[in-house]
């Protein structure tokens, strides 16, 4: 049975520029690193309200390789305003893959492609912080 998302993994060719690329556009820096042969293979964020898991891992260790371009996957991050979030990133060298579109009354998404080739997307969704308030009481 499926109990909640626990992290999300991009792969990154040049894994210390996806470093600093995600620390800057996530405000905070990984909390976990883990190195093979003394070269950085993997590394972890803790995001947002539920400290939600963001890694990122060198394009060496995927199995069975990386493929060339996003297939369809598209994890989505909430944020509270997505215009504002998809023009801060493509500011920071994110390319666009969907412009923000409003897909109903309190639910607007939009994505970009990182600059290591990751599809990264963002999202209002009114569900998400009626969850949020059930369980905090915020």
């Amino acid at each position: 049975m499926l109990r909640g998302l626990t992290t999300v993994t991009f792969v990154a060719e040049d894994l210390a520029a996806a470093r600093d690329w995600y620390a800057e556009v996530l405000g905070v820096e990984p909390y976990f690193a883990r190195s093979v042969e003394d070269r950085p293979a993997y590394i972890e964020f803790r995001v947002g309200d539920y400290q939600h898991e963001l890694g990122l891992i060198d394009a060496r260790f995927v199995p069975g390789g990386r493929s060339a371009e996003p297939r369809g996957e598209i994890a989505y991050w909430h944020v509270d305003d997505v215009h504002a979030a998809f023009r801060r990133l493509v500011e920071l060298g994110a390319t666009v893959h969907a412009e923000p579109v409003e897909r109903g009354p309190g639910f607007v998404t939009a994505s970009v492609t990182d600059p290591f080739g990751n599809v990264l997307g963002v999202m209002y969704n009114q569900h998400y912080l009626d969850v949020l308030a059930d369980r905090t009481g915020r």
